[in-house]
């Protein structure tokens, strides 16, 4: 076998903040295995605009519906370690929420035990 040159761990992307973890939240919505986010999901969806946070909008909150999507259509699914899923998200003030392709994957973490990463499609 080669040796190994280089490894980027999920310890390594959580501490660059590569990976968002939202194991804490996940755990309140029922998940049992750690669970992350991509930052650019995180930046681009999860963290609303100043303007929707001044109407009410969290991350907390837009986290909230994004895991129990997931949650539902991990239900909803034959088993398997990828999931792709829509989650509605409204992005201004006084505009209707728009469909955002969210790919979940259930894979080993740094040791071998199962973790769950939410991410877009391109960010794999």
């Amino acid at each position: 076998m080669p040796d190994v040159i280089y490894s980027y761990s999920r310890s390594d992307a959580l501490a660059d903040g590569v990976l968002i973890d939202v194991s804490d939240i996940a755990r309140e919505a029922g998940f049992t295995l750690p669970v992350a986010v991509s930052d650019n999901l995180y930046h681009s969806y999860i963290m609303p605009s100043l303007e929707l946070a001044k109407e009410g909008q969290s991350p907390s909150g837009r986290l909230w519906d994004t895991l129990n999507v997931l949650r539902y259509a991990i239900k909803a699914s034959p088993a398997t370690d990828r999931l792709s899923l829509s989650v509605l998200f409204t992005m201004s003030p006084n505009t209707d929420p728009i469909p955002v392709e969210l790919l979940a994957v259930c894979g080993p973490g740094d040791s071998g035990e199962p973790v769950v990463t939410v991410m877009f499609p391109g960010d794999e």
